[in-house]
């Protein structure tokens, strides 16, 4: 404590980060505060704490703290501080699902339309779509209503062949230069319109179309079109008809009871609901707005920022500088006490409270499957940290050929899949399992240290799937680069015993056991993960050479099909007319390519 106390009688007046360790230097809590010498010293000289912050503040062993020009840049770094050490007594948004947009590629020429979960400065956004809404059914509508173009094939000025999609009236060609660019560009008015929830012309255009495959006795067809319409009604209903059409605004609750905390959100976008989700997170050490304030920065570093926030409390001017930064735009942060915004908010605030009333034994039960599995396997294999972050590594091939190694990262017992990293084995000849671990370690090993880490963070625990002869392969490594702060374990499958360095026999944990249960999950997602880009780099070699045989296919002919394509079996199973749809490939070659494959 003596270090502390000179640390804090040098804390500045300034905004900024402050970071606190524990006595293994693990980061456990990162804040931010308008004026850190103030902040800070709260958590050493105040009396009345509440037993989360008084927990943390006993486990303290040292801190740091970085200045930033403006709270809002301290929010920032916050966040990205969060996103990186996962401390255990901040709110945390865990298992953050990443719902569908659509996107209208708007820097195109001829702009397509697409589903995607990703984020960028580069089209406009409709969504997220959540709450059973198929985006793929939107585009659909899209592409037979207003026949703009859902694939990405770049329009040239030497006009292409038009595909299948034009012949079946969902596109108007503009790669074979059927249309202008201004007739296109109308078209696309008309789509960002009916994304902003103008439905009612597509809604016609779906009924005259339904009727006229009826009259022809095309049922499937009918019907395909009369679904479509009740989705259309279904978003329709959704309207929150008191609620200006031009209004896009997520609307934040939270909830807590002293151990653990849920944060509900309502989404509406162009007046319409478009679903909810409720978060649950251990309660941290930060309270009300500045607890809701951190966890709406986590979530909208990875989300489409809305045009109004609207919470009970939050740090205004730090989030709306943040946002603003984000979007590129204002986006106002709204407290309302009466009205529609007023009953939107007590929604989220009822969800939030029942979500957490009844759902405290599964929140519980999932601590016993992670947090707490973590803690007993540390005593249980006599680890000299807590496993926070866990890495397990597998190989995968057939008679050595397309080798490849995976790496999955677990933190605080629960998948990271934005962590996870796969490799291709480049040094390795034949079948040598042994050799590839150890081309594995070594490149994930040499990332550690320096501005490396900043992007590789450093794990408490390494786990290899297979027995000793796999640990004693990955120990020559960790001695060769003389890392000796890291776990090493491996877990052997046909007795599922586990093998440490310091022990020569192998560890038998009971199989009802937590903790063996989260051995056993990241080893088996190690072994998904390197199987499935197993699976796609050797389908991938496979195509290129069943194709290398078919006279008139050369390289660039191989890489049309493979982009439209992507595996064997669908080229194989695919009619003249579907294959006459990839770039370059003409009837005549169509029908050698059929005949091809079914000859063989």
């Amino acid at each position: 404590m003596d270090v502390i106390r000179e640390k804090l009688k040098l804390l500045p007046d300034s905004p900024g980060v402050y970071v606190m360790l524990d006595k293994d230097g693990a980061v456990i809590y990162v804040g931010k505060a308008r004026v850190l010498k103030n902040r800070v010293r709260q958590y050493f000289h105040s009396t009345e704490k509440t037993a989360k912050v008084q927990a943390m503040v006993d486990c303290i062993a040292d801190f740091y703290y970085i200045v930033a020009p403006s709270e809002a840049d301290a929010l920032a770094l916050e966040n990205n501080l969060i996103k990186k050490y996962k401390p255990k007594y901040n709110i945390l948004l865990k298992d953050d699902k990443t719902y569908p947009y659509i996107k209208v590629h708007t820097r195109e020429d001829f702009p397509h339309i697409s589903v995607t979960r990703r984020i960028k400065k580069d089209g406009r956004y409709f969504g997220p779509f959540m709450g059973g809404v198929n985006c793929k059914e939107i585009v659909d509508i899209a592409a037979k209503v207003y026949q703009i173009r859902t694939c990405a094939v770049s329009v040239k000025e030497k006009p292409a062949k038009p595909c299948l999609d034009y012949h079946l009236h969902r596109c108007l060609a503009p790669c074979a230069g059927l249309c202008t660019k201004e007739e296109y560009a109308e078209r696309v008015e008309k789509v960002l319109s009916f994304l902003s929830g103008n439905y009612e012309e597509a809604e016609e255009v779906l009924r005259e179309k339904m009727a006229k495959f009826a009259e022809e006795e095309q049922f499937e067809l009918a019907l395909d079109y009369r679904n479509k319409i009740g989705m259309l009604s279904a978003l329709k209903r959704r309207r929150i008809t008191s609620m200006p059409k031009d209004v896009d605004a997520d609307v934040w609750a939270i909830e807590t009871n002293g151990l653990y905390t849920a944060v509900s959100l309502l989404v509406t976008r162009k007046g319409i609901m478009q679903g909810s989700r409720t978060f649950h997170s251990d309660a941290g050490a930060a309270e009300g707005g500045e607890a809701l304030t951190s966890f709406i920065t986590q979530y909208y570093s990875a989300h489409e920022t809305p045009h109004e926030v609207i919470a009970e409390e939050t740090e205004d001017e730090a989030l709306a500088a943040f946002l603003r930064e984000k979007a590129g735009r204002n986006v106002e942060i709204v407290h309302p006490k009466l009205g529609v915004k007023r009953e939107l908010l007590d929604m989220a605030a009822a969800n939030a409270k029942d979500y957490l009333e009844k759902s405290i034994s599964a929140i519980a039960h999932r601590d016993d499957m992670t947090v707490r599995a973590c803690e007993r396997l540390k005593d249980l294999l006599s680890l000299s940290r807590y496993p926070k972050r866990m890495e397990c590594y597998d190989i995968s091939d057939i008679s050595g050929v397309d080798k490849v190694g995976s790496m999955v990262v677990f933190t605080d017992g629960e998948a990271d899949k934005y962590e996870y990293r796969r490799f291709r084995i480049k040094t390795v000849e034949g079948a040598n399992d042994f050799a590839s671990l150890q081309e594995v370690l070594r490149r994930r090993l040499s990332k550690l240290g320096g501005e490396e880490e900043e992007r590789f963070s450093r794990p408490q625990l390494i786990v290899i799937d297979g027995g000793k002869g796999q640990l004693s392969a990955v120990k020559e490594i960790f001695d060769e680069m003389n890392v000796t702060d890291i776990d090493l374990v491996s877990l052997a499958k046909q007795e599922e015993e586990v093998f440490t360095l310091s022990k020569s026999d192998g560890i038998r944990i009971d199989r009802r056991d937590y903790a063996l249960k989260m051995l056993q999950r990241i080893r088996d997602e190690a072994h998904r993960f390197a199987i499935t880009y197993f699976r796609s780099i050797h389908s991938k070699r496979n195509l290129e050479s069943v194709l290398e045989e078919i006279d008139g296919v050369g390289k660039q002919k191989r890489l049309s099909l493979m982009r439209k394509f992507g595996t064997i079996d669908k080229i194989m199973h695919a009619d003249i007319e579907e294959l006459c749809t990839a770039e370059g490939i003409g009837e005549e070659l169509a029908r050698r390519i059929k005949t091809h494959f079914e000859e063989l």
